[in-house]
């Protein structure tokens, strides 16, 4: 497949992405395969109805996964390198949820190969459930 790699003359500053997602029963069941994680708050419908969050939630982790697809994908897009990410998680998200993953560039730095966006998760009703900062470069190029 031939792909082509995202330069900084793609990007300007205030360019904004998004993707959204329904997350299911099969995607916690597929989370949990891969990490792990089987606290009882997204595996036990029991122990999750006892909580303040009334119901099982799923993980933090999994809803801001979509920002990698963000960064490889959209923007900055193909052969971005994800150098950092802050997170602060504003609220749950329930199985059934759509969430809808956005980025804005907020700055450009060519010399340091820095591309920096705000990145925020709202759900369907419009509410921020994650937001934080995201920084990511670019490769250079492709050996043939």
């Amino acid at each position: 497949m031939n792909y082509s790699l995202t330069t900084f003359d793609d990007l300007a500053v205030g360019h904004e992405a998004s993707l959204s997602k329904t997350i299911t029963e099969e995607d916690l069941e597929h989370f949990i395969a891969i990490t792990g994680d089987t606290n009882p708050l997204h595996v036990d419908d029991e122990f999750a109805r006892q909580t303040f969050f009334g119901e099982r939630i799923a993980h933090g982790m999994l809803s801001a996964s979509l920002f990698s697809t963000l960064v490889g994908l959209h923007i900055p897009g193909v052969g971005a390198i994800y150098r950092s990410q802050s997170l602060e998680f504003l609220r749950p998200v329930y199985i059934g949820d759509t969430i809808t993953a956005r980025f804005r560039v907020t700055a450009i730095d060519r010399v340091a190969e820095r591309v920096e966006m705000e990145s925020w998760i709202d759900n369907q009703h419009g509410h921020r459930v994650i937001e934080g900062k995201t920084v990511a470069t670019l490769l250079r190029g492709l050996r043939t």
